[in-house]
Order: C-alpha cells, then structure tokens, then sequence
C-alpha cells in the first residue's frame, strides 16, 4: 500500500494541466512564437516554461522597452506583439508601451500578473496590490481579466482579435497570480483553447464610396495623395504602387511610409512638402490622419490664414474607422474599409485615367529640384566639428547601400534632420517615435526589429533619446543583435550651450561634456567606437554591418548643432517666442 499511494498521484497530476501551460499553449495555437518580457513575480515560471517550450522570450531590463519592443513587432508582423510583466509598478512601466501602441495602432497585448481580487477590491495591502484593469482601460483598445485555467484560452482570443481587427492597438491582460497554479483536466483544460479564426477580416469599402472618391480625384487640377504608416502596415504594397503609378498623382508619404515606394521615386513630393500642401485642391489620404502630425488639415501649412482655417482643400480619408472622417476638417469622400481592400477597389475602378494636368505636375518638379539642389549642397560641406547634415550624408549613403536593413530612429533634431535627408527603398523599414513623438522607443524597437525582420538594424539616436533605453545595449550584447546604433551627440537635448544664469547648475537641457557613449557598450562585450568625422563614421558603420555585431558609434557633433524642438518649434510656447 506505502508505495501504490504515490504511483496514483503520479498518474493523477500527468492528467492535470495548469495556467502556466495553458498560457504557453494558447499563444502558441494561435502563432505568437516570441515574448518581450521581464521576468519577476508572479511570472518568473511563465518565462522559464515558455522558453523550455519553445518560445523565444527575450529579457529586458525595463518593461517600458520590453513594452516599445512588442509595439513595433505588432507593426512589422501584423500580428500582436507580446509584452509580459510583473505586477503594479511592472504593469506601470509597460503601460506607457501599451498607450503608446493604442495611439499608433499598433497591435499588442501587454500581459501583466497581478494580485488577487478579493484582497484588491477590499484594499487590503496585498503584495504589489493595483487595481491593474481599471488602470489600463483607459489607454488601451480593450481590457480583460482571466480568473479562472478555463477561461485562458476565451481570455487570450479575444485578446487577439480586438489587438489585430479593425483598427488595431494595444490590448491589457490581466492574470492575477492565483490562475497560474490552477490545474484542471488536461483533456479538458486543452479543448478550452481556441485558435482564432480570420482575426482581422477584410472590410470592403462600399462601391459608391468608391466611386465618389475616384470622382472627385478625377476631376482635381492639383491632386495629391498622402500615405500614412496605416498604409504601410496594411502591407499592400503593389495596390499602392499601381494606385499611385496609375493615377500619376504625387504623393508625400509620411515618415513610417516613407520607403513604401522609393523616395527617389520620381512622384515623390517629400523635398516640396511645404509647397504641395497649400497648393493642392484635392487630397487623398491613405492610412493617414489629420492630426497635428498635419496641422490638423488647417493653417498656413493649407494656406489658411489662421490657425482655424483650412485652404479649401476637398479631401479623400481611406480609413477602416469611420469615426475618422471629419476628425479635424469635413472630409468630402470617405471610403471605409480596410486599406488593401479600398485601395484594391480604387486600381480596378481606375479605367483611362487622365494623368494630373503638366502644369502641377511641372511645378511640383521644379520645386523639387530646386529643394533637392540646396540639400545636396547642404550636405556636399564638411565643418569641423560634424554637425547633423554631414554625419547624416555618411548614413544616406550607408542605408542607399543596404536598403534592406531597418532605420530606427529617435531624437528631436536627430529625428526631423534623418527624416529628410535618408532616402528609403523598401516598405517598413523605417520605424520611429510614431503619432506621439515618444522618446525611449530606440532600444526596444532595435531588439524586435532584428528578431523580426532577421536584417541588419541601424538606429539613429539623439543623445538625449538614446538615455531613456540606453541600458538595453546589454540586451543587444546578450542577444548578439545585428544592431549599429548611431548616437548624435551634442552634448545635450537641442543643443549643449545653454547655461544656468546662477551658475549654480548646469542647464536643465546640458548634459556631462564629451560623454562617451561608446564605452557604455564595450562594458557588455559590443563594440565601442568614437567619430568625430565623416569618414570615420562611414568606417565604423561599414564595419559594423559586416561584423554584424552589437555597435555603438558616438558621433560627436558640434554642441550648437540643432534647433530648440527640432522642427516642432511653434509647440513650444518659449521656444516660438524666441524666434
């Protein structure tokens, strides 16, 4: 009898299946391979089973960056990306990534254990205790928590489906501590799961909508089309290209669609963007918002004459939300559906179409010239010490040369001089600070851009920008990504010049004199480098693509380079005042 007794149990618990499994097993029925986690408690387990079960998770030192990481990978993979984390002040940090992925609709599901209800709802002063659902609705496209191992599998579908339908963004899920050691029967426990079917299914716009666009396109003396980073998430990369090629319509893609048709494209109106805008009569927008990103499709940026006015613009809005239209401005021709549906839908009705009239066109090309020449004079000029325009000629021609490895980049000045001076070739390869303009994307979106895509990444960084993640290039080290990160570094945010008038302090925008960066990475086991010239920058970026290994090159930039919020002056209430 002593040793039946323990053989029956044996057999009893091979039968049971817990909420640890059940997690790992639902996500991976339903395709979701990788995980960007820290581990901690209540999930520490969950990362070690899921990793010994064959998903990747990989490990970060903030959740914040864990949370900016599976943002970006929703956007690139069209699939939720996966953030797991601990608890309360671990739920807190990753919540900043979730609203960040609501925002840009990007999908996501940030998963966060969390203690128990009952001591929670009478505020009871349990471990980490936070009412974790309640927070996070707010910022997130839905909200849900499992209680119990056989609602996991209900729990993680429709997780995904409100992260990836319709308009996609970040959804909470909240797993208190309690579920995970739950164990029901295996054969049971497995029928609960649920392999979602057609999560994000085709919404087709209707035909008069269709044909009230193209109409009004049809009969436009200056058209333009306006891609946003929805067009390029929708990945309906050749419908574009026709629609666009077909129609002969210049187009000024945004700064996450840049590359979904080559910026040397010759309709590309990127270099006459603040000409075409108040000039056009009819503007076509394709997953893009009119939101500040767009002055709101009103003022001087339209030709109007104040900030409430808009230029007389009619605007076409293909959108998959309807509450899009007449967000900002009445919006002529909605067409509503999802974007490779619509934009598929506007190339079969094309017919002959008439290409715009030689005179818009001719001007369009003219400005654009005239722009491009100024540029490449600009960037012909090598001061000592670099400043933006030079170091960012040697990463033009870098990203020209590798036009499948992925931009990533962040920063105020950083960003708006790489956002027009580095051409892009392909679609989704440039990946940024998004609708926010959030800084502390870098790091995280380095790791899932390399795991992802499995290319090269060059991120390029504002020094400023590049301190809110900075600590994750041991996470590259550990990793061994293909990441070459590029740290503008003027001694501060906008500039290094400004003084404390006590003298007491330094400046709020200074930072340490000649700080390098570059050591922060050797110190992990990357590789460090120093340029304080064009040339070494070419050589240490061409090295580090060959080596393929974790680098960090600090470009040493003249400290008066750059302006006060870059090229977003006017929403700074000092900073314009300054002018």
């Amino acid at each position: 009898m002593g040793t039946a007794e323990p053989q029956i149990a044996t057999r009893a618990e091979t039968q049971l299946i817990d909420g640890f499994q059940l997690v790992i097993e639902a996500l991976k029925l339903n395709g979701l391979d990788t995980i960007y986690a820290l581990p901690g408690i209540p999930i520490t387990d969950l990362t070690r089973r899921a990793q010994a079960d064959g998903l990747r998770v990989l490990s970060f030192r903030h959740e914040q960056n864990a949370g900016y990481a599976a943002s970006i990978a929703g956007f690139l993979t069209q699939k939720p990306g996966i953030c797991l984390t601990v608890s309360a002040p671990g739920f807190l940090n990753g919540l900043n990534a979730l609203a960040h992925a609501t925002v840009n609709c990007f999908p996501m599901i940030l998963i966060s254990g969390s203690s128990e209800r009952e001591i929670v709802d009478l505020q009871q002063g349990d471990y980490e205790e936070m009412d974790q659902l309640a927070i996070a609705k707010p910022v997130a496209k839905a909200a849900y928590r499992v209680l119990h191992a056989d609602d996991i599998g209900v729990g993680i579908a429709r997780a995904i489906r409100a992260a990836v339908s319709g308009r996609p963004g970040g959804v909470y899920l909240d797993l208190p501590a309690k579920l995970f050691a739950q164990a029901i029967d295996a054969e049971l426990g497995r029928k609960t799961l649920i392999k979602v079917v057609d999560a994000a299914p085709k919404q087709i716009p209707a035909p008069e909508a269709v044909k009230r666009a193209l109409d009004l396109l049809r009969g436009a003396k200056k058209p333009l089309i306006i891609l946003g980073k929805g067009a390029a998430y929708a990945q309906a990369d050749a419908d574009i290209r026709a629609l666009v090629e077909k129609t002969g319509i210049p187009y000024l893609p945004m700064s996450m669609a840049k590359g979904l048709l080559p910026d040397t494209h010759e309709q590309c109106a990127s270099a006459a963007r603040s000409f075409v805008l108040p000039a056009a009569d009819v503007v076509m927008l394709i997953g893009a918002r009119l939101n500040w990103l767009l002055s709101h499709g009103k003022g001087k940026t339209w030709g109007g004459k104040s900030a409430k006015d808009w230029g007389g613009q009619k605007f076409i809005q293909v959108d998959i939300s309807p509450q899009e239209a007449d967000s900002n401005v009445r919006i002529d021709a909605p067409v509503v559906g999802d974007i490779g549906s619509c934009v598929s839908a506007m190339v079969a009705s094309l017919g002959n179409w008439a290409k715009p009239p030689a005179e818009w066109l001719n001007a369009v090309s003219e400005k654009k010239k005239g722009n491009v020449a100024k540029m490449a004079e600009t960037l012909a000029k090598n001061p000592t010490p670099m400043n933006f325009h030079s170091a960012l000629a040697v990463v033009r021609d870098i990203v020209k040369a590798n036009p499948d490895a992925m931009l990533v980049n962040e920063g105020a000045n950083a960003l708006d001089f790489t956002r027009s001076i580095v051409d892009m070739y392909k679609p989704r390869k440039r990946i940024d600070v998004g609708t926010w303009g959030i800084m502390g994307v870098g790091m995280g979106y380095c790791v899932a851009a390399a795991v992802t895509t499995q290319q090269p990444v060059i991120a390029v960084e504002g020094d400023s920008a590049f301190g809110f993640s900075g600590m994750e290039v041991e996470t590259l080290c550990r990793y061994k990504l293909p990441v070459c990160i590029v740290v503008m570094n003027n001694n501060g945010v906008y500039k290094g010049t400004d003084k404390d008038p006590t003298g007491r302090d330094p400046a709020p925008t200074v930072f340490v004199k000649g700080a390098r960066y570059d050591k922060l990475m050797e110190a992990f086991g990357g590789v460090g480098v120093q340029a304080t010239t064009p040339a070494e920058l070419r050589k240490a970026m061409e090295e580090a693509l060959r080596a393929k290994k974790p680098t960090l090159i600090n470009a040493v930039i003249d400290e008066t380079a750059g302006t006060e919020s870059g090229r977003i002056t006017s929403l700074n209430p000092s900073a314009a005042k300054k002018k």
